[in-house]
């Protein structure tokens, strides 16, 4: 008994020594987490190696835990590198994370699903709204441009909020669209034009500038057939999928706000001749003429005298300093993001307001959002995001208008005053006065769109939820225009207006049903299988009135008006869905998915209106392999494999395939009607086939990495108004025939170049190749600006073709143009014009550089692209020599031919255009100054652009929240900087023609970009 007691006494001695000295070891360790940028990080993991603790950090990023002195801190954050950290005699510390730039983890949204990285098959880019943080944008356009393999992005011109051409694998089709989906928190958003006001390029609507780009968390761009069928008929053109910003539970508030403050003035402005200058031209031109005639009539030449120059034209009248200005942008935007037990939020405000560089045009925007999610219970979590923007623009009429400002500027020649004597404008010729277009705009565009969804997701089982949805995106643009009696459109009339309202409705509900289980021994079978349907409504409505003749300037409403008249239109259109995929991962190596779509849309023929849209798709994550391992060379090897069908409907009528009439065909007094269009009941889908083979790569831990794609897609059954016999009574007929080819290959490489003491230096390159051919075409079809057929599809060759006189050589003894006589018969005919350029450029591509040291941070993004032409309508009219009567000219008009003996690629001056042989020319294939268009005006259009540099600076952490703030940042930036290119026009990224997507290429008065310096700070509470 006394034994027994004194054992336990012992060991009851011995535990609590033990305790004792365990107690001693144990130590409250206090601490903070910060990202790479200075930012505290909440909702960070920290765990003890050795013994049982562990923590997260709080909303401030602190964190408390009791801690072994002799343990290991093991610290992970998703996107971050793992950290173990010794703590032997730590008591406090603070811990700054390293991004991971292995993103296999990463989870991806990729339609109705989201799937881990590493498992993904398909062709998907990747913008993480934190990734160019540091180089803010004011539109989602720019966030986009020369940042993702495969994507084209371009600006149809500089003017703030006009249309962009976006293309992600080149151009699919001819008379339907070639515009991706935009998918954004799930609602199918409108890209349709919606400004009705016919007044050039710049006045296309960008879908995308009512987006706050601010708002925005990530970007995926779908490519390939895998990741797009999905979407059946609406994913043929690519699916650019824009999530915007949610709380997150138990997420202490964080308000952010933003300015910015900018200044834009025109890299390059257009260069005029002086006035005696071009009276010296326009005087050359004309004694050339009567040389000529004088020759004609068998007359000494001689005998011709020379013309004087004219007082009046000595002086020189600068209307270009007038068009241009130093332009104002600016914005404002501030959000509060947060959550509680059950429910978090985003709630976000911004207000932008840009100035064009060009007098008088202008856009700004008001933009709002909600973002509310609620976990009703357990199992059902309900949900809402609600987008309002309003904008204003201010539209000059500009590019491809002959009245446009610029024209009106640059067009009427230099010695001809701006003012008449008694101080009105003075009008020359065929050309409006610029400062009266300037100072007498009255044309408004207001939209006012919203984009809502609402959810409701119910879990059956952690593996099975059932999510519902409805959305709506609602856009209507409401348009008002005034030409007054300064103007001479409006002299014409006595003052003219006009009125537009423009709806565009796309509502959307949607059933899916998803399954993810993980199964098996050690969980090597991995299941993400999904089913759905949805119904899609679109509508389109416009209401419009004009009137003429007003009582004075001042009454402008069409109720007023001497003659008024109107119109309205409405079209609808349905879509009802059925689709399904199933991706099996085994080992987590190798993966299957496969998917299929059925579309049955009312816009095609009764006897074909369902579309059917497989794809099928592997990956092998061959790094995962022993014997890959065994090399300890790669981080990542991944080999992607898909095949499949995505269909396309977006471009045509609502009414397509069905036999119209119309009305207006009135006899005798009497209302009449006739047939407007033929029934077409087996129109239906065009199909794009696309195969895609592709390979991730990473090296030493993925500081180098590697994506390359290789595809080949095949677009037949296009929709093209084929010709038909007269005797039917119509000149054409929607069907589908034709098939367009694209193909190319892309590559894409990141690398961490330095990251050491506190030093970090990373690259992004991107660059693609694509090969755009016509593949079969009933026949040629021509089209051009302004009834000019310079522009032409035809079989085996790429879409956005020149069609043009090929100018060989100016004759340096008669200063003649020579032009290539195509069909040998010794004239030059429009039989004799050629394709000898493209818009479309061979490859285009970006490269991004981020520097970071401490507290501060520097980028540039620099933008290429190689191999496109432009069509220098600039060069057209004002390099003329002397056949334009009344338009002046540009300094290179000074390169012409003056004597025998000069080599230069300008002719003679010379008034006359008529066919050569009336002219007593010695050779045939000479037509003189033409008035068609030549190969001398087409120009190359590639270009190296620095797009942006920015440097910006972290105020220290410690230093932020003395005066109350979570995160300051200020910092500068520059956008156009500079651009390389042998363009002679005033930008190479242009296209005056956007609105029509077969004639890209087109320079003809466009404002070019702007080059900006802006300041802006960012600041979170």
């Amino acid at each position: 008994m006394f034994n027994t007691l004194k054992k336990g006494l012992f060991i009851g001695a011995l535990t609590f020594l033990s305790q004792q000295t365990y107690a001693q070891q144990i130590q409250n360790l206090l601490g903070s987490v910060k990202n790479d940028k200075g930012e505290h990080v909440s909702h960070v993991t920290l765990r003890l190696k050795n013994a049982k603790g562990s923590t997260s950090t709080d909303a401030k990023g602190q964190f408390k835990l009791p801690a072994v002195k002799s343990d290991v801190l093991i610290v992970t954050a998703v996107g971050y590198e793992v950290q173990e950290i010794p703590l032997t005699n730590v008591t406090s510390l603070t811990i700054t994370l390293v991004p991971s730039n292995a993103r296999l983890e990463e989870v991806v949204l990729t339609g109705y699903s989201t799937q881990k990285r590493k498992h993904i098959v398909g062709a998907i880019s990747s913008i993480k709204a934190e990734e160019i943080a540091s180089t803010p944008v004011t539109g989602v356009n720019q966030m986009l441009q020369g940042r993702v393999a495969g994507v084209q992005v371009s600006a149809n011109n500089g003017t703030p909020g006009a249309g962009i051409n976006f293309r992600i694998r080149g151009s699919n089709s001819i008379n339907a669209s070639n515009e991706p989906l935009y998918v954004i928190d799930g609602v199918f958003v409108d890209n349709r034009e919606n400004i009705s006001t016919s007044i050039g390029g710049q006045a296309q609507s960008n879908p995308l500038s009512d987006i706050n780009p601010s708002d925005i968390e990530d970007i995926q761009v779908l490519k390939d057939a895998n990741a797009t069928a999905i979407y059946g008929s609406l994913g043929a053109n690519g699916v650019v999928l824009i999530t915007t910003k949610r709380g997150k539970l138990g997420e202490s508030s964080k308000i952010n706000f933003n300015t910015t403050q900018g200044w834009a003035n025109a890299y390059k402005k257009f260069d005029l001749l002086d006035g005696p200058t071009q009276d010296l031209l326009s005087n050359e031109s004309k004694y050339n003429t009567a040389v000529d005639a004088a020759l004609a009539a068998g007359k000494d030449p001689a005998t011709v005298a020379q013309i004087a120059p004219n007082p009046a034209y000595q002086n020189t009248y600068d209307r270009i300093d007038y068009l241009f200005r130093t332009a104002r942008n600016k914005s404002y935007d501030g959000s509060i993001i947060g959550g509680g037990e059950k429910t978090s939020y985003f709630v976000s405000f911004g207000y932008t307001d840009q100035q064009s560089i060009v007098k008088p045009s202008g856009f700004s925007r008001y933009s709002g959002r909600i973002n509310l999610d609620n976990k009703v219970t357990d199992k059902l979590k309900v949900g809402t995001t609600v987008s309002i923007a309003r904008t204003y623009r201010n539209i000059s009429s500009n590019d491809n208008n002959a009245k446009g400002v610029i024209n009106s500027a640059i067009f009427t020649r230099t010695y001809l005053p701006v003012f008449n004597e008694d101080g009105s404008y003075a009008a020359w010729g065929s050309f409006d006065n610029s400062n009266a277009l300037i100072d007498h705009l009255n044309n408004n565009a207001i939209g006012f769109r919203v984009i809502a969804n609402g959810y409701a997701e119910y879990s059956f089982l952690p593996e099975l939820k059932l999510r519902s949805s409805w959305s709506i995106d609602n856009n209507t643009m409401s348009e008002k225009n005034y030409t007054n009696t300064y103007i001479t459109a409006g002299k014409a009339t006595n003052g003219a207006a006009a009125a537009y309202e423009n709806q565009g409705q796309t509502l959307l509900n949607e059933q899916v049903l998803t399954y993810v289980k993980s199964f098996g021994e050690s969980r090597k079978h991995a299941i993400n299988a999904l089913v759905g349907n949805t119904i899609n409504y679109s509508l389109n409505q416009l209401t419009a009135a004009t009137g003429t003749g007003f009582a004075t300037n001042n009454l402008k409403d069409i109720s007023v008006a001497a003659i008024t008249t109107g119109s309205s239109s409405r079209a609808e259109a349905r879509l009802i869905s059925f689709f399904g995929k199933t991706t099996y991962t085994y080992n987590n190596k190798y993966t299957a998915d496969l998917s299929l779509r059925a579309d049955g849309s009312s816009k095609f023929g009764a006897n074909r209106k369902w579309g059917y849209f497989p794809s099928a798709g592997v990956t092998w994550r061959a790094a995962e392999e022993d014997f890959i391992k065994d090399l300890n060379f790669f981080s990542n090897l991944t080999l992607r494999s898909s095949i499949g069908l995505s269909g396309n409907q977006n471009g045509i009528g609502n009414y397509a395939a069905l036999g119209l009439w119309s009305s207006g065909a009135n006899y005798l007094g009497l209302a009449g009607t006739q047939p407007s269009q033929l029934a077409n009941p087996d129109l239906t889908w065009e199909t794009t086939r696309q195969v895609n083979a592709g390979i991730d790569i990473g090296i030493l831990k993925n500081k180098i990495s590697l994506t390359a794609d290789y595809y080949n897609k095949y677009t037949y059954d296009l929709l093209l108004d084929v010709p038909v016999p007269n005797r039917s009574g119509f000149e054409t007929f929607l069907q589908n025939y034709g098939a367009v080819r694209n193909s190319g290959f892309e590559l894409g490489i990141n690398t961490v170049n330095f990251d050491r003491n506190d030093f970090r230096w990373t690259t992004n390159f991107n660059i693609s190749w694509n090969k755009n051919k016509i593949e079969k075409l009933a026949s040629d079809i021509t089209l051009g600006a302004s009834g000019r057929n310079t522009s032409i599809l035809r079989e085996g060759y790429s879409i956005n073709s020149f069609y043009l006189y090929k100018q060989l050589y100016v004759d340096p003894q008669t200063g003649n143009a020579v032009y290539d006589d195509v069909n040998g018969d010794g004239k030059i005919t429009t039989a004799d014009r050629q394709i000898v350029g493209k818009a479309l450029p061979d490859f285009s591509g970006g490269l991004t550089n981020n520097f970071s040291y401490k507290n501060f941070d520097f980028n540039f993004f620099i933008f290429f692209t190689k191999g496109n032409s432009v069509l220098n309508m600039q060069d057209f009219f004002m390099v003329h020599g002397g056949t334009q009567a009344s338009i002046g000219f540009l300094p290179r008009q000074l390169d012409r031919w003056q004597k025998p003996g000069d080599v230069t690629d300008i002719p003679r001056m010379t008034t006359f255009r008529d066919d050569p042989t009336a002219n007593n020319s010695s050779a045939n294939n000479y037509v003189g100054n033409v008035a068609s268009l030549s190969s001398r005006y087409l120009q190359d259009a590639s270009f190296i652009r620095l797009k942006n540099v920015s440097f910006g600076y972290n105020l220290p952490s410690a230093t932020a929240e003395k005066i109350g703030f979570k995160k300051v940042r200020a910092y500068v930036q520059l956008s156009n900087v500079f651009t390389i290119t042998n363009y002679n026009g005033l930008d190479p990224e242009v296209s005056a023609t956007g609105g029509n997507q077969n004639t890209a290429g087109y320079d003809w008065a466009t404002t070019p970009q702007p080059r900006t310096f802006q300041l802006g700070v960012q600041v979170t509470l």
